[in-house]
Protein backbone atom coordinates (compact mmCIF):
# COMPACT_ATOMS: atom_id res chain seq x y z
CA UNK A 1 0.00 0.00 0.00
CA UNK A 2 3.03 2.58 0.57
CA UNK A 3 4.29 1.58 -2.81
CA UNK A 4 3.67 5.49 -4.38
CA UNK A 5 3.58 7.34 -1.34
CA UNK A 6 6.28 9.58 -0.14
CA UNK A 7 9.20 9.57 1.67
CA UNK A 8 7.48 11.66 4.16
CA UNK A 9 3.84 10.15 4.30
CA UNK A 10 2.68 8.01 7.50
CA UNK A 11 3.02 4.40 7.08
CA UNK A 12 -0.49 3.10 6.03
CA UNK A 13 -1.78 -0.01 7.23
CA UNK A 14 -3.53 -2.63 5.51
CA UNK A 15 -7.28 -2.66 6.00
CA UNK A 16 -8.76 -5.09 8.28
CA UNK A 17 -12.03 -6.49 9.58
CA UNK A 18 -12.94 -6.33 12.71
CA UNK A 19 -15.19 -8.38 14.71
CA UNK A 20 -15.65 -7.24 18.61
CA UNK A 21 -17.49 -9.36 21.46
CA UNK A 22 -19.57 -7.07 23.56
CA UNK A 23 -20.37 -8.69 27.18
CA UNK A 24 -21.47 -6.45 30.34
CA UNK A 25 -18.42 -6.25 32.49
CA UNK A 26 -16.93 -6.76 35.50
CA UNK A 27 -14.76 -5.51 38.58
CA UNK A 28 -11.25 -5.95 38.14
CA UNK A 29 -11.11 -7.07 41.33
CA UNK A 30 -13.35 -8.20 44.48
CA UNK A 31 -12.02 -5.27 47.19
CA UNK A 32 -14.50 -2.45 48.38
CA UNK A 33 -13.03 0.25 46.09
CA UNK A 34 -12.60 -1.86 42.54
CA UNK A 35 -16.44 -3.18 42.79
CA UNK A 36 -17.39 0.25 44.11
CA UNK A 37 -15.97 1.71 41.03
CA UNK A 38 -17.92 -0.80 38.87
CA UNK A 39 -21.09 -0.32 40.62
CA UNK A 40 -20.42 3.00 40.28
CA UNK A 41 -20.39 2.90 36.77
CA UNK A 42 -23.02 0.27 36.01
CA UNK A 43 -25.38 1.98 38.15
CA UNK A 44 -25.17 5.31 37.07
CA UNK A 45 -25.91 4.31 33.47
CA UNK A 46 -29.48 5.86 32.34
CA UNK A 47 -30.35 2.76 30.28
CA UNK A 48 -30.20 0.20 33.17
CA UNK A 49 -31.77 3.31 36.17
CA UNK A 50 -34.15 5.12 34.81
CA UNK A 51 -34.67 7.33 37.97
CA UNK A 52 -34.66 11.09 36.96
CA UNK A 53 -30.91 11.60 38.11
CA UNK A 54 -31.69 14.22 40.82
CA UNK A 55 -33.44 11.42 42.77
CA UNK A 56 -31.07 8.88 41.82
CA UNK A 57 -27.79 10.19 42.61
CA UNK A 58 -28.17 10.71 46.44
CA UNK A 59 -29.28 7.58 46.81
CA UNK A 60 -26.67 5.94 44.59
CA UNK A 61 -23.99 7.88 45.72
CA UNK A 62 -24.75 8.58 49.47
CA UNK A 63 -26.31 5.19 50.29
CA UNK A 64 -26.25 1.98 48.00
CA UNK A 65 -22.05 2.74 46.88
CA UNK A 66 -21.41 2.78 50.77
CA UNK A 67 -23.11 -0.63 51.52
CA UNK A 68 -23.49 -2.66 48.28
CA UNK A 69 -19.58 -2.70 47.09
CA UNK A 70 -18.66 -5.58 50.36
CA UNK A 71 -21.58 -7.22 49.67
CA UNK A 72 -21.20 -7.81 46.41
CA UNK A 73 -17.26 -8.08 46.57
CA UNK A 74 -18.10 -10.76 48.55
CA UNK A 75 -20.38 -12.53 46.88
CA UNK A 76 -17.39 -12.00 44.02
CA UNK A 77 -14.94 -13.68 45.89
CA UNK A 78 -17.04 -16.91 45.78
CA UNK A 79 -16.50 -17.53 42.08
CA UNK A 80 -13.44 -15.95 41.60
CA UNK A 81 -10.51 -17.37 39.23
CA UNK A 82 -7.75 -17.22 41.56
CA UNK A 83 -5.48 -18.78 38.97
CA UNK A 84 -5.84 -16.03 36.64
CA UNK A 85 -7.05 -13.24 39.81
CA UNK A 86 -10.25 -12.89 37.05
CA UNK A 87 -13.67 -12.91 37.17
CA UNK A 88 -15.25 -16.11 35.28
CA UNK A 89 -16.63 -13.92 33.04
CA UNK A 90 -13.53 -11.70 31.86
CA UNK A 91 -12.11 -15.47 31.62
CA UNK A 92 -14.93 -17.00 29.56
CA UNK A 93 -15.09 -14.20 27.32
CA UNK A 94 -11.57 -13.76 26.62
CA UNK A 95 -11.81 -17.92 25.50
CA UNK A 96 -14.17 -16.85 23.34
CA UNK A 97 -13.21 -13.87 21.74
CA UNK A 98 -9.75 -16.30 20.97
CA UNK A 99 -11.65 -18.84 19.77
CA UNK A 100 -13.01 -17.26 17.39
CA UNK A 101 -10.06 -15.81 16.15
CA UNK A 102 -8.88 -19.16 15.72
CA UNK A 103 -11.97 -20.02 13.52
CA UNK A 104 -11.83 -16.91 11.43
CA UNK A 105 -8.05 -16.71 10.97
CA UNK A 106 -8.09 -17.89 7.82
CA UNK A 107 -10.38 -14.95 6.64
CA UNK A 108 -8.15 -12.38 8.05
CA UNK A 109 -10.46 -10.85 10.63
CA UNK A 110 -9.19 -9.11 13.51
CA UNK A 111 -11.39 -10.42 17.16
CA UNK A 112 -11.55 -8.68 20.31
CA UNK A 113 -13.58 -8.65 23.45
CA UNK A 114 -14.75 -5.45 25.15
CA UNK A 115 -16.76 -4.64 28.43
CA UNK A 116 -19.58 -2.22 28.64
CA UNK A 117 -18.58 -1.20 32.34
CA UNK A 118 -15.18 -2.18 33.29
CA UNK A 119 -12.16 -3.07 31.46
CA UNK A 120 -10.91 -3.82 28.17
CA UNK A 121 -13.30 -0.62 27.78
CA UNK A 122 -15.26 -0.83 24.87
CA UNK A 123 -13.48 2.59 23.87
CA UNK A 124 -9.63 1.48 24.28
CA UNK A 125 -10.77 -1.90 22.19
CA UNK A 126 -12.28 0.24 19.48
CA UNK A 127 -9.76 2.59 19.44
CA UNK A 128 -6.83 -0.16 19.30
CA UNK A 129 -8.90 -1.82 16.28
CA UNK A 130 -9.48 1.35 14.08
CA UNK A 131 -5.52 2.19 14.49
CA UNK A 132 -4.90 -1.41 13.37
CA UNK A 133 -6.45 -0.79 10.31
CA UNK A 134 -10.07 -2.36 10.56
CA UNK A 135 -12.08 0.15 8.23
CA UNK A 136 -15.17 -2.38 9.09
CA UNK A 137 -16.13 -3.35 12.15
CA UNK A 138 -19.48 -5.48 13.28
CA UNK A 139 -20.26 -5.16 17.30
CA UNK A 140 -21.55 -8.54 18.62
CA UNK A 141 -23.60 -7.80 21.98
CA UNK A 142 -23.56 -11.30 23.73
CA UNK A 143 -27.00 -11.35 24.69
CA UNK A 144 -29.60 -13.48 22.99
CA UNK A 145 -32.56 -11.79 24.12
CA UNK A 146 -32.76 -7.77 23.04
CA UNK A 147 -33.16 -5.10 25.84
CA UNK A 148 -32.56 -1.30 25.93
CA UNK A 149 -30.25 -2.38 29.52
CA UNK A 150 -27.93 -4.14 27.63
CA UNK A 151 -27.78 -4.46 24.15
CA UNK A 152 -28.60 -0.86 23.52
CA UNK A 153 -26.20 0.22 26.37
CA UNK A 154 -23.36 -2.24 24.88
CA UNK A 155 -24.04 -0.20 21.58
CA UNK A 156 -24.63 2.91 22.46
CA UNK A 157 -20.86 2.88 24.13
CA UNK A 158 -19.45 2.19 20.86
CA UNK A 159 -21.05 5.13 19.12
CA UNK A 160 -19.59 7.40 21.94
CA UNK A 161 -16.21 6.06 21.08
CA UNK A 162 -17.09 5.99 16.79
CA UNK A 163 -17.81 9.58 17.58
CA UNK A 164 -14.45 10.74 18.76
CA UNK A 165 -13.00 9.25 15.91
CA UNK A 166 -11.99 10.84 12.92
CA UNK A 167 -11.25 8.54 10.95
CA UNK A 168 -14.58 6.02 11.37
CA UNK A 169 -14.80 2.63 10.14
CA UNK A 170 -18.12 1.16 8.91
CA UNK A 171 -19.75 -0.18 11.59
CA UNK A 172 -22.30 -3.24 11.70
CA UNK A 173 -24.47 -4.40 14.79
CA UNK A 174 -25.43 -7.87 15.29
CA UNK A 175 -29.55 -8.43 15.67
CA UNK A 176 -30.67 -10.21 18.67
CA UNK A 177 -30.62 -13.75 18.25
CA UNK A 178 -33.33 -15.10 20.52
CA UNK A 179 -34.69 -17.05 18.13
CA UNK A 180 -32.23 -18.12 15.52
CA UNK A 181 -32.50 -21.93 14.88
CA UNK A 182 -29.15 -22.66 15.13
CA UNK A 183 -29.24 -21.03 18.70
CA UNK A 184 -32.09 -22.68 19.81
CA UNK A 185 -30.30 -26.03 18.61
CA UNK A 186 -27.10 -25.65 20.67
CA UNK A 187 -29.02 -24.41 23.83
CA UNK A 188 -31.85 -27.02 23.53
CA UNK A 189 -28.29 -29.76 23.10
CA UNK A 190 -27.11 -27.80 25.93
CA UNK A 191 -30.01 -28.75 28.21
CA UNK A 192 -30.71 -32.12 26.98
CA UNK A 193 -26.89 -33.37 27.67
CA UNK A 194 -27.24 -31.26 30.96
CA UNK A 195 -30.43 -33.46 31.96
CA UNK A 196 -29.07 -36.58 30.60
CA UNK A 197 -25.49 -36.06 32.45
CA UNK A 198 -27.37 -35.75 35.93
CA UNK A 199 -27.82 -38.63 38.71
CA UNK A 200 -31.57 -37.96 38.83
CA UNK A 201 -34.49 -36.85 36.93
CA UNK A 202 -35.45 -33.38 36.94
CA UNK A 203 -39.29 -32.31 37.76
CA UNK A 204 -38.68 -29.46 36.67
CA UNK A 205 -36.53 -27.48 34.02
CA UNK A 206 -36.16 -24.06 34.85
CA UNK A 207 -35.01 -21.45 32.71
CA UNK A 208 -34.06 -18.27 34.51
CA UNK A 209 -33.55 -15.09 33.04
CA UNK A 210 -32.28 -11.68 34.02
CA UNK A 211 -35.03 -9.50 35.20
CA UNK A 212 -36.26 -6.00 34.88
CA UNK A 213 -38.60 -3.74 36.22
CA UNK A 214 -42.07 -3.93 35.19
CA UNK A 215 -42.23 -0.61 33.88
CA UNK A 216 -39.76 -1.08 31.14
CA UNK A 217 -42.13 -4.18 29.76
CA UNK A 218 -44.79 -1.26 29.63
CA UNK A 219 -42.62 1.07 27.73
CA UNK A 220 -41.80 -1.11 24.98
CA UNK A 221 -38.57 -3.28 25.65
CA UNK A 222 -39.35 -6.53 23.62
CA UNK A 223 -36.99 -8.33 26.63
CA UNK A 224 -40.09 -10.30 28.15
CA UNK A 225 -41.46 -11.53 25.05
CA UNK A 226 -38.17 -12.76 24.02
CA UNK A 227 -37.62 -14.69 27.23
CA UNK A 228 -40.80 -16.82 26.25
CA UNK A 229 -40.49 -17.17 22.92
CA UNK A 230 -36.81 -18.70 23.60
CA UNK A 231 -37.80 -20.92 26.10
CA UNK A 232 -41.18 -21.95 23.81
CA UNK A 233 -38.76 -22.91 21.10
CA UNK A 234 -36.71 -24.85 22.69
CA UNK A 235 -39.25 -27.05 24.88
CA UNK A 236 -40.64 -27.62 21.05
CA UNK A 237 -37.07 -28.19 19.71
CA UNK A 238 -36.69 -30.96 22.92
CA UNK A 239 -40.25 -32.13 22.37
CA UNK A 240 -41.20 -31.56 26.11
CA UNK A 241 -44.66 -30.81 27.49
CA UNK A 242 -45.72 -27.22 28.83
CA UNK A 243 -45.29 -28.31 32.64
CA UNK A 244 -41.72 -29.81 32.21
CA UNK A 245 -39.82 -26.47 30.85
CA UNK A 246 -40.51 -22.96 33.06
CA UNK A 247 -39.22 -19.49 32.64
CA UNK A 248 -38.70 -17.56 35.53
CA UNK A 249 -37.07 -14.14 36.11
CA UNK A 250 -33.84 -13.23 38.99
CA UNK A 251 -31.37 -10.40 39.82
CA UNK A 252 -34.69 -8.15 41.06
CA UNK A 253 -32.79 -4.88 42.79
CA UNK A 254 -34.88 -2.12 44.69
CA UNK A 255 -38.36 -1.84 45.45
CA UNK A 256 -40.30 -1.60 42.20
CA UNK A 257 -42.01 -4.40 40.78
CA UNK A 258 -39.84 -6.77 38.33
CA UNK A 259 -40.66 -9.45 35.49
CA UNK A 260 -42.46 -12.33 37.49
CA UNK A 261 -42.33 -15.52 38.81
CA UNK A 262 -39.19 -14.33 40.84
CA UNK A 263 -36.61 -16.96 40.94
CA UNK A 264 -35.84 -17.24 44.02
CA UNK A 265 -39.81 -17.05 45.50
CA UNK A 266 -40.39 -20.12 42.81
CA UNK A 267 -37.49 -21.92 44.32
CA UNK A 268 -38.85 -21.29 47.94
CA UNK A 269 -41.98 -22.81 46.75
CA UNK A 270 -41.54 -25.52 44.49
CA UNK A 271 -40.83 -28.01 47.16
CA UNK A 272 -43.92 -27.55 49.18
CA UNK A 273 -46.01 -28.33 45.44
CA UNK A 274 -44.30 -31.21 45.35
CA UNK A 275 -41.48 -30.74 43.19
CA UNK A 276 -38.24 -31.72 44.35
CA UNK A 277 -35.95 -32.13 41.97
CA UNK A 278 -34.81 -29.21 40.07
CA UNK A 279 -32.49 -28.25 37.33
CA UNK A 280 -31.71 -24.71 36.08
CA UNK A 281 -30.09 -22.66 33.52
CA UNK A 282 -29.60 -18.84 32.66
CA UNK A 283 -30.19 -18.52 29.00
CA UNK A 284 -30.14 -14.92 28.93
CA UNK A 285 -26.10 -15.02 29.84
CA UNK A 286 -23.70 -16.39 26.78
CA UNK A 287 -20.93 -16.36 29.82
CA UNK A 288 -21.51 -17.77 33.00
CA UNK A 289 -20.88 -14.89 35.57
CA UNK A 290 -21.74 -13.81 39.39
CA UNK A 291 -25.53 -14.17 38.93
CA UNK A 292 -25.35 -17.90 37.28
CA UNK A 293 -22.47 -18.84 39.74
CA UNK A 294 -23.36 -17.03 42.65
CA UNK A 295 -26.74 -16.38 43.03
CA UNK A 296 -28.49 -19.41 40.52
CA UNK A 297 -25.63 -22.17 41.44
CA UNK A 298 -24.91 -21.76 45.05
CA UNK A 299 -28.00 -19.25 46.04
CA UNK A 300 -30.35 -20.62 44.15
CA UNK A 301 -29.71 -23.91 45.68
CA UNK A 302 -29.72 -23.27 49.02
CA UNK A 303 -32.84 -21.56 48.73
CA UNK A 304 -34.42 -24.34 47.20
CA UNK A 305 -33.03 -27.01 49.47
CA UNK A 306 -33.52 -25.43 52.57
CA UNK A 307 -37.31 -25.08 51.33
CA UNK A 308 -36.99 -28.89 51.33
CA UNK A 309 -36.04 -30.09 47.78
CA UNK A 310 -33.98 -32.88 47.34
CA UNK A 311 -32.20 -32.84 44.08
CA UNK A 312 -30.42 -29.34 42.64
CA UNK A 313 -28.56 -28.73 39.62
CA UNK A 314 -27.24 -26.05 37.58
CA UNK A 315 -26.38 -26.18 34.00
CA UNK A 316 -23.77 -24.03 32.70
CA UNK A 317 -23.86 -21.62 29.88
CA UNK A 318 -22.50 -22.50 26.64
CA UNK A 319 -19.61 -20.13 27.31
CA UNK A 320 -16.68 -21.15 24.84
CA UNK A 321 -17.85 -24.57 24.86
CA UNK A 322 -17.30 -26.42 20.92
CA UNK A 323 -21.25 -25.90 20.15
CA UNK A 324 -21.56 -22.52 21.83
CA UNK A 325 -18.52 -21.32 19.59
CA UNK A 326 -19.96 -23.21 16.81
CA UNK A 327 -23.17 -20.84 17.13
CA UNK A 328 -21.15 -17.67 17.25
CA UNK A 329 -19.25 -18.58 14.22
CA UNK A 330 -22.19 -18.94 12.71
CA UNK A 331 -24.05 -15.91 13.48
CA UNK A 332 -20.85 -13.73 13.12
CA UNK A 333 -20.41 -14.80 9.37
CA UNK A 334 -23.59 -14.92 8.33
CA UNK A 335 -23.39 -11.08 9.63
CA UNK A 336 -20.22 -10.20 7.61
CA UNK A 337 -21.88 -11.46 4.41
CA UNK A 338 -21.17 -8.42 2.10
CA UNK A 339 -17.07 -7.84 3.63
CA UNK A 340 -15.51 -11.00 3.82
Amino acid sequence: MSDHLPPSHPSVVAPKIGVVLLNLGTPDATDFWSVRRYLKEFLSDPRVIETPKWLWWPILNLVILNFRPQKAGHAYAQIWDKERNESPLRVITRGQAEALAERMSGDGVMVEYAMRYGNPSTQSVLEKMQKAGCQKILLVPLYPQYSATTTATANDKAFDALKAMRWQPAVRTTPAYFEDAKYIETLGNSIRDGVAALDFEPDLVITSYHGMPVEYLQKGDPYHCQCHKTTRLVREYLGWPKEKLMVTFQSRFGPTEWLQPYTDKTLEELPGRGIKKVAILAPAFSADCIETLEEIAMGGKETFLHAGGEKYAYIPCLNDSPAGMEMIEDMVRRELKGWL
